[in-house]
């Protein structure tokens, strides 16, 4: 005997929403499958999508300042004193829109010296 699926279609078609509901709630308990599994799965797929744009944010120079500094006025191409300043004044923002792939960069590179860094 083939299964008809005309048929079964035509069934659920004569079927009220709880018993349409009920059948559902059976067809998971005895598959052991989800029948909201797709729309979670195409929600976290949309929530991991990466941005476009990112900012680096210092949070702390640690240990060691002065390198700190330096590598913060080799990536801004601020002045020394214009540096400094934004390193104290951490957390601060080093760089702000920019592409992720650079946003990783800077930040492995600070925190090759110790400092403490975000991408936000």
């Amino acid at each position: 005997m083939a299964f008809d699926k005309a048929k079964f279609i035509e069934e659920l078609k004569t079927m009220t929403v709880l018993e349409l509901n009920d059948l559902v709630k059976e067809i998971e308990e005895e598959f052991g499958v989800t029948a909201a599994a797709p729309v979670a799965a195409a929600g976290a797929a949309a929530a991991d999508t990466e941005p476009s744009e990112v900012s680096v944010v210092l949070i702390s120079a640690g240990t060691s300042k002065i390198p700190v500094v330096k590598a913060v006025q080799a990536i801004t191409g601020l002045g020394l004193k214009d540096a400094k300043g934004l390193v104290d004044s951490a957390p601060a923002a080093i760089k702000e829109n920019i592409e992720p792939e650079e946003a990783e960069q800077i930040k492995a590179q600070l925190e090759e010296i110790g400092a403490t860094v975000e991408i936000k």
